[in-house]
């Protein structure tokens, strides 16, 4: 089985490279980030011409996550299920054929001082508060997504110079080691301990691809029984050096399963 993982930065403005992803590389299931469409514009019909299913939750403008499907998905869980007021358009669960594939788009926080950082440390608290809820880390479980945060020096280009900034900051990685330990495993890392490759590379910084300037912050998790069963893990670099790309690109894990 292939996963992917994908942040398009608007799922209409990047429908061109995605369709030609899927054709090129038939994953079983991608998940989607920031579609920033709400569900009834949402361009399903697309995919189903390619055969997936399509499972999403959206809103204008702003966030949304979707999962694409090859199989047909089942108990689809939009939201964390908390009761909160504010609930945006960020968390999205399926299951397929007995895998639970949770899909997120983590809050980016903006600066250490503001309330958008705070915001986001305690979504990931709501986060581990749902899997502590609703699963069994003694089961295959995956959760991808744009995290919005590098956990390691290796993540980042240059981790002294970034050191404290929003992405790598230590309270942001503190919550997000947190929600690992609930049973979660870097599949990534399992199968590439000490590579430096990106998923994100800001357009702010001209010809950043080329000069290795990214973060490592989308990421594939699976626990234990499933990342055991992992075969390969990898970025694929090229669609963020096509015309009108994302400013990620994918992220992609086998699986014996």
């Amino acid at each position: 089985m292939k996963i992917a993982s994908f942040n398009a930065n608007s799922i209409r403005a990047r429908l061109p490279i995605i369709v030609d992803w899927l054709a090129a590389q038939g994953p079983d299931v991608l998940c989607v980030q920031e579609t920033k469409v709400q569900d009834p514009d949402f361009p399903q019909q697309t995919f189903q011409d390619q055969g997936y299913h399509c499972a999403f939750f959206g809103q204008k403008s702003y966030n949304g996550v979707a999962i694409l499907t090859q199989r047909p998905p089942t108990a689809v869980v939009s939201g964390l299920q908390d009761n909160r007021q504010d609930e945006q358009a960020r968390f999205l669960s399926v299951e397929i054929d007995g895998l639970t594939v949770v899909n997120t788009y983590i809050p980016q926080g903006q600066d250490p001082d503001a309330e958008q950082f705070q915001y986001k440390l305690t979504w990931f608290e709501r986060l581990k508060a749902y899997f502590e809820s609703n699963c069994d880390p003694g089961k295959p479980l995956l959760w991808v997504g744009d995290f919005n945060v590098a956990p390691e020096p290796i993540d980042v280009y240059d981790p002294d110079k970034l050191a404290g900034s929003v992405g790598y900051h230590p309270a942001e990685r503190k919550a997000l080691q947190a929600v690992m330990d609930w049973g979660f495993i870097d599949v990534y890392r399992r199968h590439n301990p000490q590579e430096q490759m990106y998923t994100f590379w800001d357009y702010r910084i001209p010809n950043a691809v080329k000069r290795g300037l990214g973060w490592r912050i989308d990421h594939i998790c699976a626990t234990q029984t499933l990342a055991e069963r992992s075969t390969n893990a990898w970025i694929d670099v090229a669609p963020r050096l096509l015309p009108r790309p994302s400013d990620h690109t994918f992220i992609v894990a086998e699986f014996d399963f």
